[in-house]
C-alpha cells in the first residue's frame, strides 16, 4: 500500500475504484448526506505464517450487518454480498495492503445538495476505504473508565443495534465527559439504568469464573467481536457465557472487565470511578481470550478458519 500511514492509493466509490485525489464532493454535499449513514468497521490482518498474506476477519458477517443497516435506515444496497466481497478484496490487492488494517463501508444519503433536511433520503451513495490500523493485542494496554452521564440512546430514540454514523455522537459524548475528568473511556448506561457499552464497544466482565455481557437488548450494538469472543469463551477456553442486564456496581466487583470491538479488540479495564478492578491488572481468564483471540484474527487457528478471508491468496481466484 503506497503511503498507507497517510492514505492509501485507492478506494471504492459508487462502482468504480478512483485515485485517493479524485475522490473529491461538492461542499454542498456534506453534513446531512451524513445523518443517516451507516458503515461498518472490518478488519484485515497480516497472517506471517501464510507468505505474508492479510485475511479479513468475519467478512461476510460485517458485509451482512451492513446490509441490514441500511434497511433499517431505509439505504437501497444495490450489490449483493459476494459483489462486496470481491470489491473489498480487490481494494487491499490493489493497495498492496501486507499490514494490520481498518475497512470502512460507508452507506450514505446521496444527492442532498439543493434539498430541504426534511427531503433528504432514500438515494444511496456507497463508499468503502481503507486506512493503516496496528493491533494491540498483547501489547499490555489498558483503559480507566467512568460511568458517564450520559445515558445509551434506546431503540425507541434510534437503533442502537446497527453502526448508524449519527448514534456516535451519543458516545463521543461519553468520551469527551470522561477525559474531561481523567478517564481513558466512558462507560454508558441505558435509560433502564443498567449497563450498555463503551462508546464504540461492547462490555464484558468476569464474576466467579464466567463471562458476563449485557445482553442484545440492552440497547447495546450486536457486535461481531462481541460474538466471536463469546464462542471462543465456551468452544476454547470452555467457559459459561452469560448474557444479561447488568448492574453497575456488578462492574466495581468484578474479578475482571474489558471492552471488546473492531477497534476495541480486546481492551482490559483495571479502574471504574476509582474502583480498582480485581489486582488493578489484566486477568488471566481476558489475558487466555486474548490469545486465542489473536491466533483467530492472524487465521493461525484452523478451527476457526472459517472467519477469515484470505486476500492475496484469493486474487487469482476473483480474478
Amino acid at each position: 500500500m503506497t503511503e498507507q500511514s497517510k492514505h492509501p492509493a485507492y478506494i471504492w466509490w459508487n462502482g468504480k475504484y478512483v485515485a485517493w485525489d479524485d475522490a473529491t464532493v461538492h461542499v454542498t454535499e456534506l453534513g446531512w448526506s451524513t445523518v443517516g449513514a451507516v458503515f461498518e468497521g472490518i478488519r484485515a490482518y497480516a497472517n506471517p505464517s501464510s507468505d505474508q498474506d492479510v485475511v479479513i476477519f468475519r467478512l461476510q458477517e460485517h458485509l451482512a450487518r451492513l446490509k441490514k443497516s441500511m434497511a433499517l435506515v431505509r439505504l437501497r444496497l444495490d450489490y449483493s454480498l459476494p459483489e462486496l466481497t470481491e470489491i473489498i478484496v480487490e481494494l487491499l490487492r490493489m493497495n498492496e495492503v501486507r499490514e494490520d488494517t481498518y475497512i470502512r463501508p460507508l452507506a450514505y444519503t446521496a444527492n442532498v445538495a439543493g434539498k430541504r433536511f426534511s427531503e433528504v433520503g432514500g438515494e444511496a451513495g456507497l463508499l468503502i476505504n481503507t486506512s493503516r490500523m496496528p493491533s494491540h493485542l498483547k501489547t499490555g494496554v489498558t483503559q480507566t473508565a467512568a460511568v458517564s452521564s450520559w445515558r445509551r440512546i434506546s431503540d425507541e430514540v434510534m437503533p442502537p443495534r446497527i453502526k448508524n454514523l449519527s448514534n456516535y455522537r451519543n458516545g463521543q459524548l461519553a468520551s469527551m465527559e470522561a477525559r474531561a475528568h481523567g478517564y481513558d473511556i466512558g462507560l454508558l448506561l441505558n435509560t433502564g439504568g443498567t449497563v450498555a457499552e463503551a462508546p464504540g464497544a461492547c462490555v464484558m466482565f468476569v464474576a466467579d469464573g464466567k463471562l458476563i455481557t449485557p445482553h442484545v437488548t440492552s440497547s447495546i450494538l450486536e457486535s461481531i467481536t462481541r460474538d466471536a469472543l463469546m464462542v471462543l469463551a465456551r468452544e476454547v477456553l470452555g467457559l459459561e457465557v452469560i448474557e444479561r442486564a447488568v448492574d453497575r456496581t456488578e462492574l466495581y466487583l468484578a474479578d475482571e472487565v474489558f471492552t471488546c470491538g473492531t477497534a476495541a479488540e480486546i481492551t482490559p479495564i483495571t479502574e471504574i470511578d476509582k474502583y480498582q478492578i480485581g489486582d488493578g491488572r489484566q486477568g488471566t481468564i481476558s489475558r487466555d481470550l486474548e490469545h486465542a483471540f489473536h491466533a483467530v484474527l492472524r487465521g493461525q487457528d484452523p478451527r476457526y478458519r472459517h472467519w477469515s478471508t484470505p486476500v492475496h491468496a484469493a486474487a487469482s481466484v476473483l480474478a
